[in-house]
């Protein structure tokens, strides 16, 4: 099935925050974004057709609909006016040529989307706690799950031990006990 878009989609991983209609806030990262549409990776999906509001670092607020819902998240239509359709355009030239001409990113790591999101979180007792993975630097990962962990929780992602560092709406950003190796650092990678 072909799909006509009006907008170029421009690979774009900028991590965010998004609410729904339940006005409950959740975590996010971009895959792809256009001015006229972005898909995110995320683990609460909505309903097609539900009113969304995204916050993403570099861009800023947008309101949109929720499109499609997809296996690892959601498309989502924006509703902008074209001077912010064209302020987001010239937000996503300048991500994209950042990356082309080697600008320094605002990040210690660079990060990545897996393909294989899905992780058990293993805590000191034995306790289990199943989570998605919404993205892994070298030095860390950004864990969704439905469990509040402490700071400073010792635990291991997968087969990768580490310590929660910082807690967001939805889940917590967890740093390693030992930097990832960068031969093996990829959006393959499985913790």
């Amino acid at each position: 099935m072909s799909e006509q878009r009006r907008h170029n989609r421009v690979a774009v991983a900028l991590l965010g925050r998004y609410m729904l209609s339940d006005r409950q806030e959740y975590p996010c990262q971009t895959v792809d974004m256009s001015p006229g549409g972005v898909r995110l990776t995320c683990a609460v999906g909505g309903e097609v057709g539900e009113r969304i509001v995204i916050y993403l670092e570099h861009v800023g607020r947008i309101e949109g609909t929720v499109a499609r819902i997809l296996p690892d998240g959601i498309a989502v239509t924006i509703n902008a006016t074209t001077h912010k359709r064209d302020k987001i355009a010239s937000q996503l030239t300048w991500l994209a040529n950042r990356t082309v001409l080697g600008l320094p990113e605002d990040r210690r790591h660079e990060r990545v989307v897996p393909r294989r999101a899905l992780t058990t979180l293993h805590l000191d007792g034995g306790r289990e706690i199943s989570a998605r993975i919404v993205d892994i630097s070298l030095s860390g990962a950004a864990i969704a799950c439905e469990v509040e962990l402490p700071l400073d929780t010792a635990l291991t992602v997968g087969r990768t031990p580490g310590r929660v560092v910082r807690r967001f709406k939805g889940g917590a950003a967890i740093e390693f006990r030992l930097p990832l190796s960068p031969d093996r650092f990829d959006e393959n990678l499985v913790l």
